[in-house]
């Protein structure tokens, strides 16, 4: 059997809207990579000579001012798609953040199918208007959330795509006594970088949560959900 008919995220990634005989010629240009935490697939500002569909693990987006700091602008997930398809230049670095696993492709390669392919470019389109709709709700979430509502917001987002539940496929989360489990990709120091909160609000929030049972923290990265309603109505 080929990569493709053992693939994990066959039905969710872009590739879905494949028959078997397209889904054969697609892969012929493929080739699967193995990344280790921290090792990067694309750089800000470089050409942009490939796209990839994530398999498994979860890769950080990340953009850099004149002088060097680094700011996270988006987590990638299993079944996500990476790269400028139609672009020259990459606009942000993808890095990964714990062992990723990625199918990759030419970057005029994939056009050119895709180009044949008019189920794939509208499921490319459709990816595309889905980003876009999770960039405006992370503007709301950082113009109008308090710092509760968006750790509890981030909360839910990573419940959701590493849970076996959700939408995400990861071996580090797994349903506990009918509860939501999962490993948190980001450090406390990541996740306030993203949320736009210290490190200090993120463990305060963190601890108050545990506090009125709502989460428990078995371990640094270990998250499990007791209740997620009351989660969803902290959110907002």
């Amino acid at each position: 059997m080929s990569y493709c008919d053992t693939c994990v995220v066959r039905n969710r990634a872009i590739c879905s809207a494949l028959d078997p005989n397209e889904i054969e010629a697609m892969s012929a240009s493929g080739r699967r990579r193995v990344l280790q935490p921290g090792q990067s697939l694309l750089w800000e500002g470089d050409e942009s000579a490939i796209v990839a569909n994530v398999i498994r693990g979860i890769m950080k987006l990340t953009s850099s001012t004149e002088d060097g700091r680094e700011q996270i602008v988006g987590l990638v997930y299993p079944a996500d798609f990476v790269g400028r398809p139609y672009g020259s230049t990459s606009l942000y670095s993808v890095t990964a953040l714990d062992e990723t696993e990625v199918c990759i492709y030419g970057r005029g390669d994939f056009e050119q199918f895709a180009q044949s392919h008019p189920a794939m470019e509208h499921k490319l389109l459709e990816r595309t208007l889905s980003e876009l709709d999770r960039t405006r709700r992370w503007m709301l979430l950082l113009g109008r959330k308090s710092a509760n509502e968006r750790i509890a917001s981030f909360l839910l987002e990573m419940a959701d795509r590493l849970s076996p539940h959700g939408a995400g496929l990861s071996g580090g989360c797994a349903p506990v006594d009918d509860h939501i489990a999962f490993d948190l990709p980001l450090s406390r120091q990541q996740i306030g970088d993203v949320q736009g909160l210290t490190i200090e609000t993120v463990s305060r929030q963190f601890n108050r949560l545990k506090s009125d049972g709502i989460i428990a923290l078995p371990s640094r990265r270990a998250v499990i959900v007791n209740d997620r309603e009351a989660l969803m109505d902290l959110a907002g």
